[in-house]
């Protein structure tokens, strides 16, 4: 395995502003990915989780130059990005591809699914107009689709097969990367198993890095190699995936698996108390202290330290 890593993202910072008059005069900051750093090494399944709202999405999005950073660095394989310039991600834009999570509102809907898969192909020189009906039709073939339905249009098909086919767009330019913003939260549970099934044999057969950004400790559990647990636009912790669902160290960590809904009689889950703050105003010191059971006056003024790419939590009293 390469040495230097796939991608890399130190103390990534996406703040949007918050404007208020006429003259739309800035009076605050969303810190929706705050002081975030990540590595994804080549062939591994890095997952993100946490609450809705957390920042999760924006930071897959960062990292794509989808949304333009406000502070940070991003190494592509060691090269450093000018963040300040969207057009700097151009020439990785091949390598780099997401599958969103609403797999309708994802395609066109007046393009037919051949328009649809057609159009990356080429944009990006992959092949001529004669070639693009057999490349579609293999990638088609690729996802479980029939190649004899390319030509009708998004909303006559169901939402895995949507999603099947958001899938084939993106694995068509054959990317090293590949983020999973949500892709199986709007699809029913059988159908959410052929979707995964689905990503983790293209994994193997392209040899693919996945972001996983779910919300959905089981399927993340199943699939991860490393997970990264976010809250407020911070990493709470980060673990290999099996210490983080036998061992967390972190509260919240402990706080979404006890969340978790068991099967066994008399076992309840734990619901987390309190609401999420609002990331134009985080608490002081530690974020997650106004909802903590263990808070102690140390995590109410000081801020715990966190610099661990792949271990560590930030808690000035981590559970042991």
């Amino acid at each position: 395995m390469n040495s230097v890593p796939l991608l890399e993202i130190r103390n990534l910072k996406t703040f949007f502003p918050i404007t208020e008059g006429v003259f739309r005069r800035v009076t605050g900051y969303v810190r929706a990915v705050n002081d975030v750093s990540l590595i994804i090494r080549e062939g591994e399944i890095v997952s993100i989780v946490g609450e809705s709202g957390c920042g999760k999405s924006t930071l897959g999005y960062s990292l794509l130059g989808l949304v333009k950073p406000t502070a940070g660095e991003v190494f592509l394989e060691g090269k450093s990005l000018d963040i300040g310039r969207l057009s700097s991600w151009k020439p990785y834009r091949r390598d780099f591809q997401i599958v969103f999570q609403d797999p309708q509102a994802s395609l066109n809907p007046r393009h037919t699914v051949y328009e649809c898969l057609a159009e990356p192909l080429l944009v990006h020189g992959i092949c001529t107009r004669r070639e693009a009906r057999d490349r579609v039709a293999d990638l088609m073939k690729m996802v479980g689709l029939s190649p004899d339905i390319m030509h009708r249009y998004p909303h006559v098909f169901s939402g895995g097969q949507r999603q099947r086919i958001n899938i084939a767009r993106a694995a068509g330019l054959r990317p090293r990367l590949l983020v999973c913003d949500e892709v199986t939260a709007a699809l029913d549970v059988s159908v959410q198993a052929q979707i995964l099934e689905l990503l983790m044999r293209l994994k193997s057969e392209m040899n693919l890095s996945l972001l996983f950004i779910s919300h959905d400790l089981s399927v993340v559990k199943a699939v991860s190699d490393r997970v990264h647990v976010m809250y407020l636009g911070r990493f709470a912790e980060s673990a290999p995936c099996a210490d983080i669902f036998k061992k967390p160290r972190h509260p919240y960590t402990r706080a979404l698996l006890d969340s978790i809904p068991h099967l066994q009689p008399g076992r309840k889950p734990v619901i987390l108390g309190g609401e999420l703050p609002s990331p134009a105003n985080p608490p002081p010191g530690c974020v997650f202290h106004t909802r903590c059971k263990h808070v102690q006056e140390k995590c109410r003024t000081s801020p715990p330290e966190y610099a661990a790419f792949d271990n560590g939590a930030a808690c000035h009293f981590p559970l042991g």
